[in-house]
């Protein structure tokens, strides 16, 4: 037997195992899930970490708010798929834009057969942008300052209608590899500058460091290659060069010495390119071209066209970059999320009341920096002792905005309490004593033998006799039930 075993193997071929013939999936409607593909939702973890695909499965739909409706289906440590019931609920969840798991985001979108190559890389944000400047106030110069962040969809501005919040709402694609930019430097045309902020809808946590999403700052991978780059120096002694940038265009380019490299390539602010691949692609059939025309006459057509385009930033958007222009919203709240703030300081409001610092802290769609107005002087916050955790959990009794009990009623400044009715009573000291009744040294007496025993004795009626209703009761057969009707 085992003779005839080691025959078998020894004719075996080496090469036939090493090069495995790859298995061939049959092309059969029953081995594809196309259709049931169609109603789902395909997503991946930012940070896997802090973000276990277990608990996601089973808690996404809790808080979607569609139990029994969904079921999941891990596709991976980080990806995972949703498969829906109907339509409907898909098409809702996917309306609610950025989504988060432990306060960490998700890139979700729906399932495509052939999905793009930028697929669950780009997520929709709602961007607030604040501070700015009173004369630009205009679809084309909100729509240039998204553009920062990511590729504008949708800008939410009604210019006739009165204006209750200080900051316009842009819908932009969000390339999840980059960071968040909370602050921008803007040079004016009239001189001067200002510094533009933003604030992100329903995103929580994000590096401290760099502002990525993936990443928490213990593993910032810009803190680890520094440290890296410094252990190298110490060792070699000396500072170790940046490797050189390479270059977008080649000497054999035809574009090479026409367009600049800050021109072209990858703009490291939205990591987006600066002109389409196709666009690049038809100035070099332009110069290849033969049409009688000059080569440098081509060459300066381009440049020239391409300096003038850039000095808009729509034009820009559109014709470099094939974007569509933005839809414009007349809904300034359209699809409005909670802004979470990183502030690392307490903030002390005008009526004095205190908000824990928290990382990240919520806070009501405002930043605190941008509102200084509202910030109480040093001397207030060393009033009153702000050590005690419970005082701040506590309503204040002496605060304008702290909780009083009783009835208030409108004054010149503002609302006072209204003080109740106090009832007018002298003093114990004046009032007189009552006179004791005779038999009140019976009943102090019979109170104290109640209390000595524990129990206060019950007194008892000195009837003597069965009363008539216990008579009644006890003998119903001395009830006559023939005399007819009592009310007669």
């Amino acid at each position: 037997m085992s003779s005839a075993m080691d025959k078998a193997l020894m004719a075996l071929s080496l090469e036939e195992d090493e090069e495995e013939i790859p298995f061939e999936m049959p092309d059969l409607p029953e081995f594809l899930s196309i259709e049931r593909n169609s109603l789902s939702l395909i997503g991946r973890t930012l940070n896997p970490g802090c973000q276990p695909m277990k608990n996601l499965i089973r808690d996404m739909p809790q808080k979607w708010q569609k139990p029994g409706r969904m079921r999941g289906v891990a596709l991976s440590n980080e990806k995972f798929q949703f498969i829906f019931n109907n339509e409907h609920d898909l098409l809702e969840v996917l309306a609610k834009g950025a989504h988060t798991y432990n306060d960490w985001s998700l890139a979700v979108d729906r399932w495509y057969a052939n999905p793009p190559a930028n697929y669950l890389q780009i997520i929709p944000i709602w961007v607030q942008i604040w501070n700015l400047p009173v004369n630009y106030y205009t679809v084309k110069a909100i729509t240039a300052l998204g553009e920062l962040i990511g590729e504008v969809k949708e800008v939410a501005f009604d210019p006739d209608i009165p204006q209750i919040n200080e900051y316009v709402r842009v819908k932009v694609m969000f390339d999840v590899s980059r960071p968040l930019r909370r602050a921008k430097e803007v040079k004016l045309r009239q001189g001067g500058s200002s510094i533009i902020r933003f604030q992100y809808e329903r995103v929580q946590k994000r590096c401290y460091e760099c502002q990525r999403l993936t990443h928490e700052k213990d593993f910032c991978p810009i803190l680890v290659k520094r440290r890296e780059e410094a252990a190298v120096a110490r060792r070699a002694g000396t500072h170790v060069p940046r490797p050189a940038k390479e270059l977008f265009l080649k000497d054999s380019d035809p574009l090479f010495g026409i367009l600049r490299e800050d021109q072209i390539g990858v703009d490291p602010l939205t990591g987006r390119q600066r002109i389409a691949h196709d666009v690049l692609e038809g100035m070099r059939q332009y110069l290849r071209a033969n049409n009688n025309e000059d080569w440098q006459t081509k060459a300066d057509r381009i440049k020239k066209s391409v300096g003038e385009v850039e000095k808009d930033p729509i034009a820009k958007k559109t014709i470099l970059r094939l974007e569509p222009h933005p839809i414009v919203h007349l809904d300034v709240n359209k699809e409005k999320g909670i802004v979470f703030g990183f502030d690392s300081s307490p903030v002390v409001s005008h009526s004095g009341n205190v908000a824990l610092s928290q990382e990240p802290s919520l806070s009501a769609n405002m930043s605190s920096s941008g509102r200084d107005w509202l910030m109480e002087p040093k001397m207030v916050q060393d009033k009153e002792s702000f050590g005690d955790f419970l005082v701040l959990s506590q309503p204040s009794q002496d605060r304008a905005t702290g909780y009083r009990p009783g009835f208030f009623e409108a004054g010149h400044s503002g609302s006072i309490q209204k003080k109740p009715k106090q009832r007018r009573r002298p003093y114990k000291s004046l009032r007189k004593p009552k006179p004791k009744e005779p038999t009140a040294s019976v009943d102090e007496h019979q109170l104290s033998v109640g209390l000595s025993r524990g129990v206060k004795e019950k007194r008892k009626a000195d009837v003597e006799g069965t009363s008539a209703a216990k008579s009644t009761k006890l003998n119903p057969l001395k009830v006559i039930p023939h005399e007819g009707s009592p009310n007669v």
